[in-house]
Formats: C-alpha cells, sequence, structure tokens
C-alpha cells in the first residue's frame, strides 16, 4: 500500500527534478501544474483555521520557462513592513523558546513580487495571533482538525517531524522544546500541508527525488547569519541520506522545507531503465539564478524494452571473496546463511593462493539491495578480511513451477519460454520422490516427466 494513498491503485511514479533546489511553494506549484486540483487544495487549507495569509496562484517566467506561481503572502508582513518579503526561504521556524514577550520581528523577508501575469489572491483574514508560539504538538492538533483523509495528515506530519527533529539537533534541544514562530510557521504548515493534499490527489504511489542542487555563502535567518547549507537543511540530509549538488549560484536554493519534503516523498533512488513523460509539471521560486529558478515534476510511466517479450533482462552484483584458511563446515554453513538472506545464487570454485595454498574463492550472485546484508554475512561467519563486487547483467526466461500428473503420478516441472518455444525442466526433489518409492533409474523417471510435461 501507498504512503500517499489509502487504497491499492496503478503504480504512479513521480519525479522530481530538484536541479535548482527545492522549497516548500517551488513544490506546491509544481503539483498544481500536473493536475492537482486548486479547489481541493483551498477548501482543505481553509479548514486549518490558521489565518493571517493569503494565498496566491499564478503564473510567470523564469529563464524563459513558463511556471506555475504559488505563494503564501503573510499579510502581517505585507501590513507591517511594506511589500519586500522573500519567502523563498523556509527560515519561519523562529524556534523561540522565551513564550512571554519580546518578539521582535527582525526577518529581513526581502520578497521581490515581480509576477509577470495574473494575480490570483486567496484571502483568509480568520483567526491571526501574530505573537503565538507553536510546538511540534500544536502543529499536529492542526493537522489533525484538518477536514482529509488520513494519509494527507499521517503525510503532513511525517514532513514536521522531519524539520522539528532537524531544527531540535541544529539547536540542541528536545524536539518537544522547538517552537515555531507564528510569522514564519504559517508558510510553513500551509507549504507542508499543499504538499500531502495535492500528492494524495494526484494519486502518487512513488517518488524518485534528484540530487539537490544547493547553492553557497551566507543566509540571514532570525538566529543570525548562517552558512549554506543551513544546519537544518544538512541535518535533514544527512539524516535521510539526501544527495546535494554545490553550485556556484550564491545564496540557499534548498530550503529546510523542501528537504523534508524531499526526505518524506522520496521512496525510490532511481528512474527506470525505460519509461516515458506523460506530464510535467513547473513551479517557480522567488529567487533569480543564472539558471532558471524552477522545480519539475514528471509523471512517470514504466515500458518494457521492446526486446524483452518472453524474458526478463536483470542487473545483479557478484560479491567475491578468497579463503585459504577456512573450514569446510564454516564454507557449508556461511552459503545456507547466504541463501537464507536472499542470495540468487551461491558457488565455490577450488583455487591456489600465495605460498600454493590450496583454497576457494566465493562468489555471491545479488540484487544490490542485499549486498550489505550478504557481506555481512561473509564476514561473520568465515575468516575473510574482504570482499570484492561488481555489476553484472543477466537475461532470465519466463519461468513457472507448475504440478502435472504424469506417467509416475504428481510431478512438479519447470516451464520456462521463450517467443514460441517452451522448455521443460522437472524438479528434482519430484524426481528423486519417484525413483525412491518406485525403484526406477533417475535419468528414465527424468527423461520421462520432460515428456508428459510437454504433452500437457
Amino acid at each position: 500500500m501507498s504512503q500517499f494513498t489509502n487504497q491499492e491503485k496503478e503504480e504512479k511514479l513521480l519525479y522530481l527534478e530538484c536541479y535548482s533546489g527545492i522549497s516548500g511553494d517551488m513544490t506546491v506549484g509544481a503539483l498544481l501544474d500536473l493536475g492537482a486540483s486548486r479547489n481541493v487544495l483551498e477548501e482543505t487549507i481553509k479548514s486549518l483555521g490558521v489565518g493571517g495569509y493569503h494565498l496566491h496562484f499564478g503564473r510567470k517566467l523564469k529563464c524563459g520557462i513558463d511556471a506555475y506561481d504559488f505563494d503564501v503572502h503573510l499579510e502581517e508582513e505585507e501590513h507591517g513592513h511594506g511589500h519586500d518579503h522573500d519567502h523563498d526561504h523556509d527560515h519561519k521556524h523562529g524556534h523561540d523558546h522565551d513564550h512571554k514577550h519580546g518578539h521582535g520581528h527582525d526577518h529581513d523577508h526581502k520578497h521581490d513580487h515581480k509576477h509577470d501575469h495574473k494575480h490570483d489572491h486567496n484571502h483568509d483574514h480568520t483567526h491571526s495571533h501574530p505573537h503565538i508560539h507553536r510546538n511540534i504538538q500544536d502543529i499536529f492538533e492542526i493537522i489533525d482538525r484538518m477536514h482529509s483523509e488520513e494519509p494527507v495528515k499521517e503525510l503532513a506530519r511525517k514532513m514536521f517531524r522531519i524539520v522539528a527533529e532537524a531544527e531540535s539537533k541544529a539547536h540542541g534541544i528536545p524536539v518537544e522544546e522547538v517552537h515555531f514562530h507564528e510569522v514564519g510557521a504559517v508558510d510553513s504548515i500551509v507549504d507542508i500541508i499543499s504538499v500531502a493534499v495535492c500528492m494524495y490527489d494526484l494519486g502518487i504511489t512513488d517518488v524518485v527525488v534528484s540530487s539537490l542542487a544547493e547553492g553557497r555563502g551566507y543566509v540571514r535567518c532570525q538566529h543570525g547569519v548562517m552558512p549554506v547549507p543551513v544546519p537544518a537543511t544538512a541535518n535533514i540530509a544527512a539524516s535521510h541520506g539526501l544527495e546535494l549538488k554545490l553550485t556556484d549560484n550564491e545564496g540557499e536554493m534548498v530550503t529546510p522545507t523542501g528537504a523534508a519534503i524531499a526526505a518524506a516523498l522520496r521512496t525510490k533512488d532511481v528512474l527506470p531503465e525505460h519509461y516515458i513523460i506523460e506530464k510535467i509539471g513547473v513551479g517557480a521560486g522567488n529567487k533569480d539564478f543564472k539558471n532558471a529558478n524552477i522545480l519539475r515534476a514528471m509523471l512517470i510511466r514504466k515500458t518494457e524494452d521492446r526486446q524483452k517479450q518472453s524474458y526478463n533482462e536483470e542487473k545483479l552484483w557478484i560479491l567475491e571473496t578468497n579463503m585459504d584458511d577456512c573450514t569446510g563446515e564454516a564454507l557449508g554453513f556461511v552459503m545456507e546463511c547466504l541463501m537464507e538472506e536472499g542470495a540468487k545464487d551461491v558457488w565455490y570454485t577450488p583455487a591456489y593462493m600465495k605460498k600454493n595454498r590450496p583454497a576457494y574463492v566465493l562468489r555471491i550472485l545479488c540484487t544490490e539491495d542485499k549486498q550489505k546484508a550478504l557481506e555481512a554475512a561473509v564476514f561473520a561467519h568465515t575468516t575473510t578480511i574482504g570482499i570484492r563486487r561488481w555489476p553484472v547483467e543477466r537475461t532470465v526466461l519466463e519461468r513457472e513451477i507448475r504440478q502435472i500428473e504424469s506417467r509416475y503420478g504428481t510431478a512438479d516441472v519447470k516451464t520456462c519460454r521463450t517467443g514460441s518455444e517452451e522448455y521443460n525442466y522437472p524438479e528434482y526433489e519430484s524426481v528423486r520422490k519417484i525413483c525412491r518409492e518406485q525403484g526406477l533409474p533417475f535419468t528414465e523417471v527424468y527423461h520421462a516427466l520432460k515428456e508428459d510435461a510437454a504433452g500437457r
């Protein structure tokens, strides 16, 4: 079952191309451009009961590329500071830990409102509390009262939890003590929940995320001037294995909210070898770099190689090591362990090593995801101190194990097909059982079962 939907659906793969970074508003814009319902989004956000902002929906050109421009305009900033803010940075997590007063609003949110086309603003003036601080539990309560499906709420909680854990580590305080300043938290609440709503509405089942392009230098936040990537973003990348790619652009390209979105959404590491792009959505960023500041979201449909009609091509790995001081019992035991751990095949080859010592070469055929567990088993149960590995490809015929009624009784046969050809291979245990019970020669039973399988 997908983490994004509450029912089994046809696989729907999303690819986020983050070659100009990623932020919350860029992601929402890209998903809306893909076809996520704006009406559903607005109604869901309205059900939060949080005010002090209005939503912007429009289009803008980024280096000549038409992109969807989504933004959350915070009304206190507009009324109190003029119209010069930069919401492309998700440093709205003030994390003040004093619940009383004296909250100076030094946000330095320079925002360039150069929207080239139409401006469509959805206003929500209810419940504006500019001096409230919310912790993670307060955020979860807002999410819980949202009028939406449970997978939407759970994905929103997951993204906020990732941000809170990263900020907790950055500031050296427990997660429960991380507080989100109201002026900034509203922006992040809307961005994160909007992403969850759009993902569910689009019916996405899996997500591949590219490397995240990041800038360099420093950025001014509420706590002062911080290096890029800022601590929260760096912590998220480190904790969730996100790949960063540094560029020569000055400033921040990956925000903490953007990093949390990438970490929470990613379910696969690589794209299929063969695929078709069914639709593209482009979300606009608010900054201008020498490259287009956009996030591309692509709906991907996996396709089969035209040559793959009745067989499959697999990408596998071979693990290999030499051993000249390991007992036969240990070698037999480790083979059992490796097969139990999911190896495709395991075999030994006799060899002579240095000083003319008799030895064995252990080779393991496995999928990439099994490498670590299989290597751990080899190190645990043998005397080797090193393992070699390299990728291989193999062609595998379509096959099935079927039960036939043969001249000798019931037997299992492996049937393989390629094109119009069919090959039948009696299973050893069935041949052995018939030979034992009926006192017949192995080759006679084997060939008889092949004939009976071909005739049925």
